[in-house]
């Protein structure tokens, strides 16, 4: 009261302004506790803790980037916000995102500060546990880099997955940006070749990839042809090589459709270890006395085990596929009826199939664990509904042992017997 002209006079000329105290994201760690993606203060007196990626090679498109608060012209902060630019770093942003706090001044009209008071405290972001093993991610990663080195591929992607939980042990792809160059964002040379390199480094390959799945989809043939009754495990199919049929375009001459090798006599669990594609053509288009599924039947499977559909991974970006129907030829390739010859093709993983590498690695994992189709989820101890769902498969013990049994072949007579280690059961 005493002071009332002084504080009035103060009030009409002074203000008050506020400044936030940024809060750190959370961290980003394996589910050993390692950390993946961290914040520091860079230089004495940073408004804010950068984010900082760990430099070992496969976790660009796993843990993806941020972009950081900006300020105008004037120094006042127009976005306050890290904005997560993909990978975990989007899908989990609003967790790892912290609140924050706020300062306030109250300045003359010359800009001076009188006073200033911290009203509002900074909260730090949750932490985010992956699933994935660190160990397993780096090696799989350099696994990857080097073999498509050597031989001059254009990239490669893997993912190691628990067929019981769904949890996902590692997933990376290659080639990969650097996620602290992207989010730093101050090397605009490198940043411009990501994007004018012709390997497109900003696809994440194992969600986003659509690939030719090729023979991987026999053993879904072979329980489909089980189930639907086609053929019995023991009934042997002759492969001189190569089977033909007329020619739908001309009578006189024939179609061929060719084997890998001239099997001789193969039953199921051959024909999936040695990967006879005349025998696949026959279960599923039918030839001669065989009867075959049928492109209706080899779709509705190939389905069951999600191929071609997403797995619901808790990832951005992930795509569907392509499992060929009669339907998708009539919009692909319209006025072209579906021919024996296009179920074949389809038999063998061909035509125009495409499916990601997580999807396989989902599918795959039904045949593994005997009908479980789970979900593909990154975060450790994930209790979401969404990615806790599971399905099961009708097929039977009996069904699912003949394609184990035919896979361990693979190994042990078939095409991948360089895979046949003696100290590891594959």
């Amino acid at each position: 009261i005493s002071k009332g002209d002084y504080f009035a006079t103060r009030s009409e000329k002074n203000s008050f302004e506020s400044v936030p105290i940024f809060a750190d994201r959370g961290l980003i760690t394996d589910r050993n506790g390692v950390n993946l993606a961290w914040n520091e203060k860079l230089k004495e007196g940073e408004a804010f803790s950068k984010r900082i990626y760990t430099d070992q090679g496969g976790y660009a498109h796993l843990l993806g980037y941020v972009g950081y608060p900006k300020k105008d012209s004037a120094g006042n902060y127009w976005q306050t916000q890290f904005t997560g630019k993909s990978g975990v770093e989007s899908y989990y942003a609003t967790e790892l995102e912290g609140t924050h706090g706020a300062k306030y001044f109250e300045t003359d009209a010359t800009g001076k500060v009188l006073s200033e008071n911290i009203t509002e405290e900074p909260k730090q972001g949750k932490d985010i546990i992956l699933s994935i093993d660190a160990r397993v991610q780096t090696a799989l990663y350099n696994g990857i880099e080097k073999l498509a080195t050597d031989a001059g591929y254009t990239g490669g992607a893997g993912v190691i997955m628990n067929i019981h939980t769904g949890e996902v042990v590692a997933i990376t792809s290659y080639p990969e940006y650097s996620s602290n160059v992207m989010s730093f964002a101050t090397d605009n040379e490198k940043i411009s070749h990501y994007f004018t390199d012709k390997r497109k480094v900003f696809i994440n390959r194992a969600i986003s990839g659509r690939y030719t799945p090729g023979s991987i989809v026999k053993p879904y043939l072979a329980l489909a042809a089980l189930n639907e009754n086609i053929i019995s495990p023991l009934k042997q199919i002759l492969s001189t090589g190569q089977i033909t049929i007329p020619n739908p375009f001309d009578s006189t001459k024939s179609t061929v459709f060719k084997d890998n090798a001239a099997h001789g006599l193969v039953d199921m669990r051959k024909a999936i270890a040695v990967s006879s594609n005349v025998y696949f053509y026959e279960i599923s288009g039918g030839y001669k006395s065989q009867l075959g599924l049928g492109i209706d039947r080899i779709n509705k499977y190939a389905k069951d085990f999600g191929i071609g559909i997403k797995t619901g991974i808790d990832m951005d970006g992930e795509l569907s596929g392509v499992v060929p129907s009669v339907e998708w030829k009539a919009k692909t390739f319209p006025k072209d009826p579906w021919r024996i010859g296009d179920t074949y093709h389809t038999s063998i993983g061909q035509y125009g199939f495409a499916v990601t590498p997580i999807q396989m690695t989902r599918a795959m994992a039904g045949i593994a664990s005997r009908g479980k189709l789970v979900t593909p989820h990154i975060r450790l101890n994930e209790t979401d509904p969404e990615l806790s769902k599971t399905e099961q498969l009708p097929f039977t013990d009996a069904q699912y042992q003949v394609v184990h049994e035919a896979l361990r072949m693979v190994i042990t007579d078939g095409t991948s017997e360089s895979l046949n280690f003696p100290y590891l059961h594959m």
